[in-house]
């Protein structure tokens, strides 16, 4: 059988970097899958805010559902997850806590697009590949290194993932007034938190990469697939537990500094399409 063994030639390329058709639709879609939920559940078709968050460590959805702040939404259909609202700054948001790892937050993605949201921002916690402040701190970011497998399934194989180039555009300046460190670079995208090598570390670090996450390779490769617009940060809290006292991500768990970051880039994302908007309408 030429080396092949349940249809697979073992001498070829991994499966997950061949024989994608990435042009070709996909049969079971994030639509077909939320009316089956609705049906079950017996749920209005209800549209999510037009602007989302991941937030998957939990700790903003924990902060804003401990102050009063964020109700669950009774129509949010997915089958693993809740959807919580809430306002900040006059924007109403759509928040999704726990989603860790590139599966679970592009699955999550996917049903947020389906279901109204018009623009996603995911806010993961990360460990700390290159010093540029001590934790913890933000990461706009702007390349993702492809070391996870989802992406692979949106694009075709390349080093990087990276995010549509207007988004970092529209962001730059954003966060000057905030008061909070926001950096921007590159970040290594894993599927093994606790396979991170010192020679890995190193290679990485070499290589300028600013600190390690779980997701944004494969959102961005999502985004860029589905032309869906999202923009990842960073929030550098760790030195992977290599030092006492790791892991503080500073007053409410760094929920209060998030929530600014997700404002300042909703109120860049809302101007640009108010702009645009506009510009359509003169025309």
């Amino acid at each position: 059988m030429n080396g092949e063994k349940g249809g697979f030639d073992q001498q070829a390329a991994a499966p997950i970097l061949s024989g994608k058709g990435y042009e070709e639709p996909t049969v079971f879609t994030p639509e077909n899958l939320l009316r089956e939920a609705r049906r079950q559940k017996g749920l209005e078709s209800v549209r999510v805010p037009e602007v989302c968050v991941l937030d998957p460590d939990g700790d903003i959805v924990e902060h804003l559902r401990e102050t009063g702040r964020a109700e669950r939404d009774p129509h949010w259909a997915c089958y693993h997850t809740r959807l919580y609202v809430f306002e900040e700054g006059g924007v109403s948001y759509g928040i999704v806590g726990g989603v860790v790892g590139a599966p679970f937050a592009v699955l999550v993605a996917e049903e947020l697009f389906a279901s109204g949201c018009r623009f996603l921002i995911s806010v993961t916690s990360a460990g700390q590949i290159t010093a540029v402040a001590p934790p913890p701190y933000f990461v706009l970011i702007e390349r993702a290194l492809r070391d996870e497998g989802t992406s692979y399934h949106y694009v075709p194989p390349s080093l990087y993932s990276e995010p549509h180039p207007e988004l970092l555009q529209m962001l730059q300046g954003a966060f000057e007034e905030e008061k909070i460190t926001v950096s921007s670079g590159a970040v290594w995208t894993t599927d093994a938190p606790f396979r991170e090598t010192a020679t890995e570390i190193e290679r990485h670090r070499s290589a300028g990469i600013l600190a390690v996450e779980m997701e944004a390779a494969a959102l961005y490769a999502f985004s860029r697939a589905t032309n869906n617009p999202l923009v990842c940060f960073a929030h550098v809290t760790n030195q992977m537990a290599s030092i006492e006292g790791d892991f503080e991500k500073g007053a409410e768990n760094g929920s209060s500094d998030a929530l600014r970051v997700i404002g300042a880039t909703a109120h860049r994302w809302l101007q640009r399409n108010e702009h645009d908007e506009a510009s359509l309408t003169r025309g």
